[in-house]
């Protein structure tokens, strides 16, 4: 059996939990209402993680999970995951996922296509996504249906949660103009100032 360790560690969503392993970092847990309910969903998830003091590389993840919640820039490409015994499709797709930045979005469908997958395969990429025992470093919440939809998430809180980190971060749900976005920069700055 493989020893695995985790800390829980205060967001600005709230009480986040992550868990590493020899080979790395193998799964982030949400934060539920509480700390302890945080905690016990972990638990479920990795029934015989125990409480250490993260080491340098996960410490260094906490800060940017951390930073990115805060809406500050965050670096994730130097997190040592360990996702190797994943299924090979589900790590397909969250190496195109993990490419993506704070504020882009792709659709499942785009995603499905990128691997040379049918549209139908669609719905498998919402459920490699589903899987994702990583979230925030691996970002599925940047994935979206159709049309700016938000979609599925399976992480805590649901698509409230998803909803919450798109918004920390500056996305766009839809190709809808803005309020002031189909407007020249002048009728903006009068509209704006109330002229």
């Amino acid at each position: 059996m493989i020893k695995s360790n985790f800390a829980i560690f205060e967001t600005a969503i709230g009480p986040c939990g992550i868990i590493w392993g020899e080979h790395g970092i193998v799964g982030v847990q949400l934060p539920e209402a509480t700390e302890g309910r945080t905690r016990a969903r972990l638990h479920k998830r990795f029934r015989d993680a125990t409480e250490a003091p993260p080491p340098a590389n996960v410490a260094t993840t906490i800060e940017n999970i951390v930073a990115l919640l805060d809406g500050k820039p965050a670096d994730f490409s130097r997190a040592k995951l360990d996702i190797k015994t994943l299924p090979e499709f589900n790590r397909q797709v969250y190496e195109i996922i993990s490419a993506l930045q704070p504020g882009e979005t792709m659709t499942y469908g785009e995603i499905a296509k990128r691997l040379g997958k049918e549209p139908q395969a669609a719905r498998d990429v919402g459920q490699a996504l589903g899987e994702n025992p990583i979230p925030i470093v691996i970002p599925c919440h940047r994935v979206l249906a159709a049309h700016g939809r938000p979609g599925g998430y399976s992480g805590s809180g649901g698509v409230r949660t998803k909803l919450k980190l798109l918004t920390i971060e500056g996305a766009r749900l839809s190709d809808e103009p803005s309020l002031f976005g189909s407007l020249p920069l002048e009728a903006r700055t009068d509209r704006q100032s109330g002229k």
